[in-house]
């Protein structure tokens, strides 16, 4: 089934496919965004309990409520301010160790953070990383796991298959061949890289800084001087997709319930910083 799967994204448009049904999900005529909005609510089970505005008719559009603001309590961060903060709301994929500059896609799938993030990478070999997937009925702003500062990112075009688990089981190297933003940090506690990995459908990646906009059309580095605090807002998606947190060896202890198939919620720890 996943090959299936895989098979039919590769005839795909996919591309031409996202930037459809972005035109829609982005209008604001009243006529295109309740059908689609109420109709995604009924599809998900969405509610809106937690969200900054409740009722789906406040929405100027479909984009506007997939990356709706959620009340300020409803995720609180962990209170250790050693505490690693998870990044987004979804379920983590896999987590562990960077091994040979390699990470874990998917069982007996791995990947080179190089090839992911476009440059040499030795320095994180032997570090930790977790990636998160966000499912379409998710929170889908993106926050910052650690305090630091923005010191580059790296905006790389490429295909947009989804990034469920058929797809990370069936595709080699997915993560590296999706579109993807890579942003790396500097902190107290060494370099941070958080890569926002597109996908399928609208795909679209924003940021709360000026940058390239997504979908990327060529390889685009930008040298950036801008602080963040743990927890402030960094990007949205435009539908479901991946965060990918990498830290440099001895930086990060992930906790035992960050693991494949776990669900987690922005703000709550990953783990602890030593020291």
């Amino acid at each position: 089934m996943s090959q299936a799967f895989a098979a039919f994204q590769r005839l795909l448009p996919q591309h031409r496919l996202s930037r459809l049904v972005g035109y829609f999900a982005n209008a604001q005529a009243a006529w295109i965004r309740r059908p689609f909005i109420h109709g995604f609510a009924r599809a998900y089970g969405i509610t809106l309990e937690e969200a900054l505005h409740g009722d789906l008719d406040d929405y100027r559009s479909f984009n506007d409520f997939f990356t709706r603001a959620l009340k300020p309590e409803a995720r609180p961060l962990a209170d250790d301010p050693a505490a690693i903060l998870c990044p987004a709301d979804g379920k983590i994929s896999q987590a562990g160790i960077i091994e040979d500059g390699r990470l874990l896609q998917a069982k007996g799938h791995q990947y080179s953070l190089r090839a992911l993030i476009g440059e040499h990478a030795g320095d994180f070999s032997g570090g930790s990383f977790a990636t998160v997937y966000l499912a379409p009925h998710n929170y889908h702003r993106v926050h910052l796991p650690v305090s630091g500062t923005l010191i580059r990112t790296t905006a790389i075009p490429g295909e947009l298959f989804s990034v469920n688990a058929k797809t990370e089981a069936a595709i080699d190297n997915l993560f590296a061949r999706n579109e993807r933003l890579v942003c790396r940090f500097e902190t107290d506690h060494g370099a941070m890289l958080v890569v926002l990995v597109g996908a399928l459908i609208v795909a679209s990646i924003e940021t709360v800084w000026p940058g390239p906009t997504s979908p990327y059309r060529q390889l685009t580095h930008s040298r950036m001087d801008q602080a963040f605090a743990r927890g402030d807002e960094i990007g949205r998606f435009l539908l479901g997709s991946t965060v990918i947190v990498c830290f440099q060896p001895g930086r990060a202890r992930l906790a035992t319930h960050v693991r494949a198939g776990a669900d987690v919620q922005m703000g709550q720890s990953l783990g602890t910083l030593p020291g």
